[in-house]
């Protein structure tokens, strides 16, 4: 399932309103505090930030990526991340 979600996205087969965007945008910010947790580089997360500002419909598939590492981490214990990410993930399956 999470392989067709990825290739939905990379072909942009998705509707990119602003739910979508702000479920994106949530899981980005997020990645800051859990980098560690996530073996996310400062350089990767600096980059993560800056995707907040200018997301774009291609950078969807990346924030999906993360998000399905976020749910499927054992190791992330914050119940709000992972919420935030299962957020993200059904409204991609929804579009």
């Amino acid at each position: 399932m999470s392989e067709e979600l990825i290739k939905k996205c990379e072909v942009g087969d998705f509707n990119f309103d602003n739910d979508l965007k702000t479920n994106c945008s949530v899981v980005l910010t997020e990645v800051e505090k859990h980098k560690d947790t996530l073996n996310i580089s400062e350089e990767e997360a600096a980059d993560y930030l800056n995707m907040v500002q200018n997301l774009k419909a291609k950078d969807v598939s990346k924030v999906l990526a993360l998000a399905l590492k976020i749910r499927e981490s054992g190791d992330i214990k914050d119940p709000e991340l992972k919420t935030q990410a299962s957020r993200l993930i059904r409204a991609i399956e929804a579009s």
